[in-house]
């Protein structure tokens, strides 16, 4: 059958024709129309209610100066189970639409987003004030097994208690307090992982005493990695030691001798970075081992050591604040270009310390200090200050090389965190009855422990803002998801 020419047409082809696309174009119109007004009406509603429908790790409970909790409504389903995820159980796919409503979420202009961007009309997490909250701690200091004796300030005898009712309040919204259920949820079949040193310990056991509160988990860890396993989620958390986040051998080398800390500033702790494809979120710790003794290699060259130093006759080219700075660029950079890791990667900043009068072997003391500082109490810490700046550094250097498809943020703590001299065990590092917990007659301060947080304590805080972040990341999407379902529901009844 040989092909209908134009003239062959039937005339009165036309009309049907140019009507059905008048009617095409008038429903599209008005699907986009619809669908823009829904958006702006979803968008609205969420800025107005977004603690509802984002921030699901967190509890709908109304605290001191806060408002409204984050509680009903989360991205997760009222079922308790989350959006399905492919087998591996990561969730990242979605990246780029969860990027548009990034701007609706509580975030930090201080924490140094990837892209660099700042807007002034964002919450900023870690600019605020710490307020007096009477609704007390997320556990009692004795209903978990895991916290490291140490850092239990109440079993240790401490008489205070006023140092756990202190909540972190942003200037312009509300850090939810922590839902332990919801928390589960938004982790369900994925691995969070503190890496680093004593701190990460410290922030580790933290979440695991708030966890603990709901579900008892089962302990699969063995002498390279702490890992507890939640069964009802399906979530695990894992602590791997690593010093200085960097490679480090004690065999001699060069001019260094054999028992001295070795670090190759250059390249990354492999103990740890066989295991990153495995997780989903890692949370890293460093920064304080830097003041011990330890020698540092650039380029397969000692360039630097710290209280060690062979004589004056070899000249240093970087001393251990720089090494730090060097550290963290190099650990970042190698998670960030490896080519099969995409997870969310938070970079706690330095945790200050409090030592007054003295440095932790020098007689420093936080003794007596039973409440957060104010304005004119605070002491500036040259040393976290420059090591802070140090860590940030290093942070956005490693941002620029990124390759991958992964996720890097920085928990800007530090300067919050500073006023926090009352939060640290001082004294109360042991139960002994019989250890001395006041300043001799000489004036001289009992041993004590200033770097470190009381648990439950401040520490709890940085849990909360680990939360927050996840929620940013593995929420936004389900969020969006809802809102195109519900446009998409809508224009399915408009006729064209």
């Amino acid at each position: 059958m040989s092909p209908v020419s134009t003239k062959e047409w039937p005339k009165t082809a036309y009309p049907k024709t140019l009507l059905y696309i008048v009617a095409l174009f008038v429903g599209l119109a008005v699907f986009l129309l619809l669908a823009s007004t829904l958006l702006r009406e979803s968008n609205s509603t969420f800025l107005e209610g977004h603690r509802n429908e984002v921030m699901s790790p967190y509890d709908g409970t109304k605290s001191a100066e806060s408002g409204k909790g984050y509680g009903e409504g989360s991205g997760v389903e009222k079922n308790g189970s989350a959006k399905p995820q492919d087998e591996s159980g990561t969730s990242y796919s979605g990246q780029a639409e969860s990027e548009k409503l990034k701007d609706h979420l509580p975030h930090s202009n201080a924490a140094q987003e990837e892209d660099g961007n700042r807007s002034s009309s964002q919450c900023d997490l870690y600019r605020g004030k710490w307020i007096y909250d009477s609704t007390g701690p997320l556990y009692p200091h004795d209903s978990c097994p895991v916290l490291t004796q140490m850092q239990n300030c109440q079993g240790n005898g401490r008489p205070d208690k006023d140092y756990e009712n202190w909540r972190w309040k942003p200037s312009q919204c509300d850090l939810p307090r922590f839902d332990a259920k919801k928390f589960l949820e938004l982790m369900r079949g994925k691995t969070l992982a503190f890496i680093g040193d004593s701190v990460a310990r410290n922030q580790m056991e933290s979440l695991l005493c708030i966890l603990w509160q709901v579900e008892v988990p089962k302990n699969r860890g063995n002498r390279r990695m702490q890992r507890y396993y939640f069964r009802s989620t399906s979530t695990m958390i894992v602590r791997i030691w690593s010093s200085w986040l960097v490679h480090q051998t004690s065999e001699p080398f060069d001019f260094a001798p054999a028992g001295v800390a070795k670090l190759h500033l250059d390249a990354p702790d492999e103990g740890f970075m066989e295991y990153i494809t495995g997780f989903d979120v890692i949370v890293l710790s460093s920064g304080h081992w830097f003041a011990k003794q330890s020698v540092y290699i650039l380029n397969n060259e000692i360039v630097g050591g710290q209280l060690w130093w062979p004589d004056n006759s070899r000249k240093k080219k970087i001393d251990s604040i720089q090494a730090f700075g060097v550290s963290v660029e190099t650990i970042l950079t190698a998670m960030g270009t490896h080519p099969n890791y995409t997870g969310l990667t938070i970079v706690r900043s330095f945790s200050p310390d409090h030592y007054e009068g003295g440095a932790w072997n020098t007689g420093g003391s936080c003794t007596g200090k039973v409440r957060p500082a104010s304005e004119g109490e605070l002491v500036e810490n040259r040393f976290t200050k420059i090591m802070h700046e140090k860590q940030v550094g290093g942070f956005h250097r490693a941002i620029t090389k990124k390759t991958n498809k992964s996720k890097m943020k920085l928990m800007d703590i530090t300067e919050a965190f500073s006023y926090r001299h009352d939060g640290h065990p001082g004294p109360y590092r042991s139960p002994d009855p019989n250890k001395i917990t006041k300043r001799g007659p000489d004036g001289r301060p009992p041993p004590q422990d200033c770097l470190h947080w009381c648990m439950p304590g401040p520490v709890d805080t940085w849990n909360e803002l680990n939360g927050i972040t996840a929620a940013l990341i593995l929420c936004s999407t389900l969020v969006l998801d809802n809102v195109l379902q519900l446009v998409l529901k809508n224009v399915s009844a408009v006729e064209f």
